[in-house]
C-alpha cells in the first residue's frame, strides 16, 4: 500500500488538474500555483513544465491504465493528494441531437463524465486514507439550462451534476467535499476547437448555422477562463464549500432558472438563438 505522506503546516497542498494545457485547465493550475499549491497538470500529450510553469503529466482519462499510472506516479512523487480537479473534457459543435451518432455519444460520455469517474474513484482511496481532500468538478451551465442544439453536450454535464453532489452527501464525513463549478459562455481555445456532428442531416443545417453563428458572436465578449479559475480556487480554499457554483454570466442564467416561469424562460431561450417560436 502506498504510504501516505502527513501535510504540514510549511509544506505546499498537492493539487492535480486534468486538462490543464490551455483554457480554464490551464488558468486553474496557474491559479492555483500562484495561491501556494503544489500543482500538477495533464494533457493527453506530453508538455514542458516551462511552458507553463507547473509540471505537466501526460494522462487520457478515457484510459483506467492511464488514470492510474498518474495517480500512483503523483503519489510515488508526493505522497498525497489534496485536491483534483476534474477540467479535462470536450464539446461538440451546435447540432441537433439526432445528427450525432450512438458512436460520438458514447465518446463524448466517455470523456466528460466517464473520465471524470475514473479520476475520482482512482484519487478517492488516497483522500479516505488521508481523512482529508477537495475534488473541484468543471460542469457547465448547461448542466442546469440545456440549450437546444447541444443535447449530448447537456447531457453530460448534467451527469456530472448529478453526480457532485450525490458523491459530496457520502464523502462529508470522510473529511473529503465536492463542488461542481458551471460557467456559462468562456472565451478559451476549446470553444474554437468543437467536434461537429457526424451523421448531419439537411433539415437540422440552417437551424444548426443559427445557433453557431449566435454562439460565436457571444463569445467574442464572454469573460475569460480566469473567472472560472478564480471559483475553483474559492471552492477549493472555502471550509464550508457550496455544492454548485455558477461563475461570471452563468450566476445570472441560474437565477432566471429559478424565477422566472418556464414559458418565459422557454422563450428568452430561443429568441436569443434567433429559433422560431
Amino acid at each position: 500500500m502506498t504510504t501516505i505522506m502527513p501535510i504540514s503546516k510549511t509544506s505546499p497542498q498537492i493539487a492535480l488538474v486534468t486538462g490543464a494545457s490551455s483554457g480554464i485547465g490551464q488558468a486553474t493550475a496557474e491559479r492555483l500555483a500562484k495561491a501556494g499549491y503544489k500543482v500538477y497538470g495533464t494533457s493527453r500529450r506530453a508538455a514542458p513544465a516551462a511552458r507553463y510553469g507547473f509540471e505537466m503529466l501526460p494522462l487520457d482519462v478515457t484510459s483506467d491504465a492511464s488514470v492510474e499510472a498518474v495517480v500512483q506516479d503523483l503519489m510515488h512523487r508526493e505522497g498525497r493528494i489534496d485536491l483534483l480537479v476534474n477540467n479535462a473534457g470536450f464539446g461538440v459543435a451546435p447540432a441537433g441531437a439526432e445528427e450525432s451518432s450512438l458512436a460520438q455519444a458514447r465518446a463524448v460520455f466517455e470523456t466528460n463524465f466517464f473520465g471524470l469517474v475514473r479520476m475520482t474513484r482512482a484519487v478517492l482511496p488516497v483522500m479516505r486514507r488521508q481523512q482529508s481532500g477537495r475534488i473541484v468538478n468543471i460542469g457547465s451551465a448547461l448542466g442546469f439550462l440545456p440549450m437546444p442544439y447541444m443535447a449530448l453536450y447537456a447531457a453530460t454535464k448534467h451527469a456530472v451534476a448529478g453526480y457532485s453532489e450525490s458523491l459530496d452527501h457520502e464523502l462529508r464525513t470522510l473529511g473529503i467535499r465536492v463542488a461542481v463549478v458551471e460557467p456559462a459562455y468562456i472565451n478559451t481555445p476549446f470553444e474554437a476547437n468543437l467536434m461537429p456532428p457526424d451523421t448531419p442531416l439537411d433539415v437540422y443545417r440552417t437551424a444548426r448555422a443559427g445557433v453557431e453563428k449566435r454562439m460565436k458572436e457571444v463569445l467574442l465578449d464572454a469573460d475569460g477562463p480566469e473567472v472560472v479559475a478564480e471559483v475553483v480556487l474559492q471552492a477549493a480554499q472555502a471550509a464550508r464549500p457550496s455544492l454548485r457554483y455558477a461563475p461570471g454570466l452563468a450566476g445570472r442564467m441560474r437565477w432566471l432558472r429559478r424565477l422566472a416561469p418556464a414559458a418565459v424562460l422557454d422563450a428568452g431561450i430561443r429568441r436569443d438563438l434567433r429559433l422560431q417560436a
